[in-house]
């Protein structure tokens, strides 16, 4: 035996009917409903008023504005970059170089298009610090020395 099912269009009888049976029936569901949620059915149902703001609350995605001129001084990082860092705010200023590591010695590479940076240092900078591209560390101290030779020519 086959039971052929087609798609009718529109809803069916059944549910027509149990919709106009609570359609003629709706005041006294709100008021079963009202009267089992202590009011809750018909205040969810009210219009909510706007929020709005009291007094001038102003929030932008940007950083604020620096007030105090910038202090510059020099950092060297865990990963080995060389940075030149604002004392007030921590932001970096410029990327100087990194530390790097050939063949077990440590040297100082300038950040240059040469040297393979995306960002190169501006002219002035790569000029005052050229030669100390490629310049080897041995010690323990050579990071201090370092940073205090591009602070002497940076006059930092």
């Amino acid at each position: 035996m086959i039971d052929i099912v087609s798609k009718q269009s529109g809803p069916r009888a059944e549910d027509e009917r149990v919709r106009r049976l609570i359609d003629a029936n709706r005041p006294t569901i709100d008021r079963l409903a009202n009267q089992l949620s202590n009011g809750a059915w018909s205040a969810r149902n009210q219009p909510k008023p706007a929020p709005r703001a009291e007094g001038l609350i102003i929030h932008t995605a940007r950083a604020s504005t620096p007030t105090e001129p910038a202090r510059p001084f020099l950092r060297v990082a865990i990963n080995g970059r060389v940075s030149m860092v604002d004392a007030n705010t921590g932001r970096q200023l410029s990327h100087l170089g990194d530390i790097r590591r050939r063949d077990g010695a440590e040297s100082f590479r300038l950040a240059t298009r040469d040297n393979g940076f995306f960002s190169p240092v501006e002219p002035e900078i790569a000029a005052a610090l050229a030669d100390l591209d490629g310049h080897p560390l041995d010690g323990p101290e050579a990071e201090r020395g370092l940073i205090e030779a591009i602070g002497a020519r940076l006059q930092l």
